[in-house]
């Protein structure tokens, strides 16, 4: 018997050209269509356009496609302010109306909290908005080597580790802004090469720049370093993966909130990219969770103290607890300097069974948390054992969120209020506050 040849799917369609209708934006605000009854994912295309793609990937279940053209564009559709929009993964929604931001984000919310056996309807309350552009004070910018040594200088590719060369970027800081064309000229004079992984900037009162060193520096690169320091005003520390030290005379870091309060930090702590954003989010915490003079407040995550100094100035006592033990030293650093008293600041893993410690013996009955992408969910399981009246949450991933709400809805906590933060324009990352009462 003959065996004739047939060929996959996946080599059939690969490379073919649709005709697709987009029905609607995913989580990651890739449009979605549909074609042999299989979802087709096309980056940079919204719902309701018909659109003209070029299949990339093929999957069992699902395909990738590349717009060609757009035959009927949204009514939402805007031109995107950066050049590099189009290959440059760090921001997902430039085509996408400012105004239509907020409402996919919480739909992205919502969603999510429906996988998690979250229904009811969510309580919104009004987003805290920050300038779409020149925003972000900190971003982390690779340097990469091609086999002739040759450098580029930018962020990665959308869907690859590759570098795309930046010449400038929108969302940065306006101080930042000619940080790409003036790290493209030292790259040329430096002597050693592929010697660096990284460059992190940090704009605040001045621009910070923190460079992972794979080789040691020899003195020639670091007159170089020296010299473009002082022409642009930079502090540089160098990171050679042990430590980190300081290249030139060391400024003071820090960064104003509310009540006069200023936060002091390193180079190597944690900041919340947007500033505007992060004061109002902080007001918006102190109002949400009524705070008096007889209040007793666990601030978990703590970090530098961002909250938890605020906080302090309105309540009995507040403890802050965080995993790093630099953060907390720091923490403890900046309530002294700000003639705050009323706090006291513990290393703990928060992700782990507390225990028998001093701390969780006391009476809050308030709580404040803000962890990493992970989420709390080790955490809330504690807190709920507490009999700790409300939980003010605030999230940098609406995932690990719904996931840890289920958990506490569960244990008879319901969800007074929510509310998106617009800490990341122009992405699809979401930053969320949620407060929980029982």
């Amino acid at each position: 018997m003959a065996n004739f040849f047939k060929p996959s799917e996946k080599k059939e369609n690969k490379g073919r050209s649709l005709t697709l209708n987009v029905e609607r934006l995913d989580n990651n605000g890739q449009g979605v269509a549909r074609y042999n009854k299989k979802p087709v994912f096309i980056s940079g295309a919204l719902a309701g356009e018909k659109i003209v793609a070029k299949i990339v990937e093929q999957k069992g279940k699902y395909s990738r496609a590349k717009i060609i053209s757009v035959l009927d564009a949204s009514v939402h559709r805007v031109k995107a302010r950066c050049r590099h929009f189009s290959s440059c993964g760090g921001c997902d929604l430039q085509h996408l109306d400012y105004s239509q931001h907020i409402a996919f984000k919480q739909q992205k919310v919502a969603s999510l909290f429906s996988r998690n056996n979250v229904n009811s309807k969510l309580p919104w309350h009004k987003a805290i908005l920050g300038e779409p552009w020149n925003y972000r004070r900190k971003a982390r910018i690779g340097v990469q080597y091609d086999k002739t040594g040759q450098v580029t200088i930018g962020f990665r590719q959308r869907s690859t580790n590759n570098l795309i060369a930046i010449k400038n970027c929108p969302v940065l800081m306006k101080s930042a802004d000619n940080i790409f064309a003036e790290l493209i000229k030292v790259m040329a004079d430096l002597t050693l090469t592929q010697a660096i992984g990284h460059i992190e900037v940090i704009a605040t009162q001045h621009i910070t720049l923190v460079i992972r060193q794979l080789k040691p520096l020899n003195e020639s690169d670091t007159k170089i370093w020296q010299l473009y320091a002082d022409k642009n005003q930079w502090g540089i520390f160098i990171d050679n993966g042990k430590q980190v030290e300081p290249l030139t005379p060391v400024r003071r870091l820090h960064y104003p909130l509310i009540n006069n309060i200023e936060i002091d930090f390193e180079v190597q702590h944690f900041i919340q990219v947007n500033h505007d954003v992060n004061v109002k989010m902080v007001q918006q915490a102190i109002t949400w969770l009524s705070l008096n003079c007889d209040d007793i407040v666990l601030d978990l995550f703590c970090g530098l103290g961002n909250f938890s100094l605020p906080i302090a100035k309105n309540v009995a006592h507040l403890v802050g607890i965080e995993g790093v033990q630099l953060m907390v030293d720091q923490a403890d650093k900046n309530a002294k300097k700000n003639n705050i008293n009323n706090c006291s600041f513990y290393q703990a893993d928060l992700n782990s069974e507390w225990g028998e410690v001093s701390w969780a013996a006391l009476k809050f009955n308030k709580v404040l948390l803000d962890p990493a992408r992970a989420g709390a969910y080790e955490a809330v399981q504690q807190i709920t054992k507490m009999n700790i009246a409300e939980i003010l949450y605030v999230s940098c991933d609406p995932a690990t969120l719904a996931k840890d709400s289920e958990y506490l809805i569960g244990q008879g906590y319901q969800i007074e209020k929510i509310a998106l933060m617009e800490m990341f324009s122009q992405t699809k990352h979401i930053e969320t506050m949620v407060l929980f009462s029982r």
